[in-house]
Formats: structure tokens, sequence, C-alpha cells
């Protein structure tokens, strides 16, 4: 049984780890760090490897008030054609730096909304790309889409360039929510999209829900899961509403005494866990689901589950190199941001720079925590023999203080620990954020603080 009294206790504010050190962290560079970047990429691309490319497609047609995505509001197609020519350049920008004979193992769009673009953009993307990389037909090839500005010949056109999964925004199917966030979306349009996809050959499909949102209450959300759950979708995603006017400035056109109070909140949560996993679904961890048949809860059993900027992922080990305005790369010991504003974005582009923003280098002690925090996040608890062959160290010794700092966790049921590993409970599996805060260096010995969304 979930407990809702430890849901309130825990529901603090956290990062999600898709990635450690997490974006706040990244520092603002200077042309010698894009110099030294380049020289770490040409060195570690000596040889060929698995490659992972993001492309962030920024445009949205209309703006939804809850969303806290980095986006640009417009209705002008045109601009599409244009922002094509920069990812172009970018991408040879990058070209020389990887081995020719490199793999592309994952592509992604995201947004924004990559269905902003018309069907002939969204074919010259894919002509970008595959003159430019090594696909295979194994190549993981997924892209967001928004059912409302989704045509079948978008459908068609992500098919010819290989697409093979694809995540819907459908947040909530009740009219009344809709109204309350400037989304409306009938379900007949998710249901027909969902149709065109799986008639085109892309038969991986993701849903995104969101619960808190005004308007909504346990009753109606239900009605969501009941209506989704028709269209048998192989991954859910349920996220959390994060409110956060100070930093999503369209947030504060949504009404706040319409929004479920948190006891509510709780319970849509708790009743969607119990619901997904009474209809084969399995609770990845977080926010995230697979039917028991999907490969993401295969990867969860046999421990290759991974994490990254897109979420969880089976697939491990590949360079990321991200595309197009705030995309963020890591390659190695390097993560790197583009610039978050178009403008800037474009200008850099537009001097012969490159488009670079923001990095991060990771140290020693990075890395041991990199490893810790994902082991959390994705096997559900840590084998300290493991770590200590792989980093040479003494994981009791290195990590006293955090072993300490989780003892209030064990005291609740969320991990047991013992001399050579920690396990996280069944319970503990709703908490995967808080226990992997123990170990956050910058959280705890740094005392940042940031504005995060809560951890459930």
């Amino acid at each position: 049984m979930i407990d809702l009294d430890l849901i309130k206790k825990y529901n603090t504010q956290g990062p999600r780890y898709t990635s450690y050190p997490t974006a706040v962290q990244f520092r603002e560079g200077q042309e010698d760090d894009i110099s030294q970047l380049r020289y770490y990429l040409l060195d570690r691309n000596s040889h060929p490897r698995r490659v992972s490319l993001y492309f962030h497609i920024p445009f949205c047609f209309s703006l939804c008030w809850y969303c806290g995505c980095t986006k640009t509001i417009t209705k002008d197609t045109d601009r599409g054609n244009a922002y094509l020519a920069y990812l172009e350049n970018e991408m040879n920008q990058i070209l020389p730096l990887i081995h020719p004979k490199s793999t592309v193992v994952q592509v992604h769009f995201g947004g924004g909304t990559p269905t902003f673009l018309q069907p002939e953009q969204l074919k010259r993307l894919g002509e970008m790309i595959h003159s430019r990389f090594k696909l295979s037909d194994k190549t993981e090839f997924s892209v967001e889409i928004d059912p409302r500005r989704c045509s079948r010949e978008h459908i068609e056109a992500l098919a010819d360039i290989g697409c093979n999964r694809a995540s819907l925004g459908v947040q909530d199917t009740n009219e009344a929510v809709q109204q309350a966030i400037h989304r409306i979306q009938p379900f007949e349009q998710t249901k027909e999209v969902t149709n065109w996809l799986r008639e085109a050959g892309i038969n991986s499909i993701n849903f995104d829900l969101i619960y808190g949102l005004p308007k909504q209450s346990l009753n109606t959300f239900q009605k969501t899961m009941d209506d989704v759950l028709e269209l048998s979708p192989d991954r859910m995603a349920v996220y959390s509403y994060a409110h956060i006017p100070s930093l999503m400035p369209a947030q504060k056109l949504l009404k706040v005494e319409e929004m479920p109070t948190t006891d509510e909140k709780l319970n849509m949560f708790k009743s969607s866990i119990e619901y997904l996993t009474n209809n084969k679904y399995r609770f990845i961890g977080m926010d995230h689901f697979s039917h028991e048949d999907d490969e993401l809860s295969l990867a969860a059993s046999d421990g290759t589950l991974q994490r990254n900027f897109q979420g969880y992922s089976t697939l491990a080990g590949a360079d990321l190199f991200a595309f197009g305005m705030s995309g963020i790369s890591n390659v190695g010991s390097w993560y790197w941001q583009n610039e978050k504003e178009l403008v800037r974005y474009y200008k850099r582009l537009n001097d012969g720079l490159s488009p670079i923003f923001k990095f991060c280098i990771l140290n020693r002690d990075d890395f041991i925590r990199k490893d810790v925090i994902m082991s959390i996040m994705c096997r559900m608890g840590i084998d300290f023999g493991e770590i200590n062959e792989k980093w040479f160290i003494n994981f009791n010794q290195y990590f006293s203080e955090e072993l300490e700092r989780l003892k209030k966790l064990e005291g609740d049921g969320l991990v047991i620990i013992t001399n050579e590993n920690i396990q996280i409970t069944e319970n503990g599996r709703l908490f995967l954020r808080n226990i992997a805060m123990c170990f956050d260096y910058y959280l705890n010995a740094l005392k940042t603080v940031h504005n995060y969304s809560k951890t459930v």
C-alpha cells in the first residue's frame, strides 16, 4: 500500500537527475572552452563510437499555460525553413569531430513541437541527418508529437525518414481541464493520430499525462487514465505539475484556486500507480510506466535500464550530441549547452561561431557520484563492491556522511542498508529522487538552493 503520509513527508523540491551534475551547475564558457572541447572530441573520436542525436525544435503554434519547455510561439511555419538552415550549419560544425564510421543508435526530436515543422520540412531534416550520419534499421528514432498539430502527412513523412517511436502529449482528456490550461485537444484527435502512427508502422507509442492541473479531480483524472488505456500505449509518463511561475511566467495565467489540494493531487498519483500496475504496466520509477512486455520493462528486470535527458532508455554509453537552441550534449567528461535564446543562437552561427553557451567538465568525484545516482534511478539500489572495484574506493568510508543521511529514509522503510549494498524497497521506488539527493555533493556540501519541481 502507498503511504500518503510518507509522500507528504518527502514531497520536497529536488532535481530529476537526467544528468549529474545537473544543469544548474553548468557555467558560462569562453572560446577557449570551445577549443578545448574540440580537441577532446577529436581525441575521443579517433575510433568509431556509438552516437545519440537530439534535435530541439523550439516552435509552438500556441502557448499551453502550464508548459515549462524552452519554446518560441509563432504561427509562421516558414520560420521552420530558417531554423533548419541553422541546424544544418551546426551539424556541419560538429560532423568533423565525429568518426565517420560512428553508428547512430538513437535519434530524438524534442520541443517545443517537432510537428510544427511541415511534412516537407521534416523530410528535409531527415535527409540532412541521413546524409551526414550512419543510421541503421536498428536505430531508435523517436519524436514528440502534439496531436493538435499533426496530419496523416506528418506521420508519413516521419515514417519515411525512419521514425519508429512516438510520444504524444495528452496531459488530460477532460474538456474543462483543457480549457483551464489553454490546450483544447479532443480525445478523438489523440485516437486518430495514434491510429495513423500504427498504420504507418510506428508502433512504439508513449503518452504523457500531467496530474495537479486546474479543474482536475481524482474522478476526472481516472477518466483520463481510462481513455488513454483504450489505446494500449507501450509506455506512459505521468508527470506531477510543477507550479513555478517565477521561472515560467505563463503559469501566472492559471488559477491557483482551481488546482487540486495537496491531498487530492497525491491521491491522483497514488491512484495512477495502483491502476496502471493492475493493468499490466510496470512502474519503472519516478513517473514512468511501461507495459510488462515492453523492452523498458525487460531492461528494468535485467539491470540494463539507463537514464538520460530524454528520460529512461535501454541504450547505454552513447555519446549524445544535441542540436538546436538550448540543446544539452554529453560526451565523456563534458556536458555543454547551446544558447537558450533563439536570437543569440542564430547570431553565434551567423558569426561563424559555435552556438555553445555553457559547459560542465566532470571531475573524478562527479563520475563516482553519477554512477551511484544512476544506479539508484535505474537499478533500484547500489552494489558497494561494484563501485569499489570500478573506482578503487571504500564505499562505506567514501560515503560515510551520505550513509548517515540515508538512515532517516531507512527508518521510514524506503531503503535497506547492509554492509554490501543499498536496496530500494517497493515504497522507496516512489522516492528515487529523495534517495539520490543524499549523494548529491552540490546540494549537500555546497547547500545550493534552486527552484526544482517537487520530488513526488
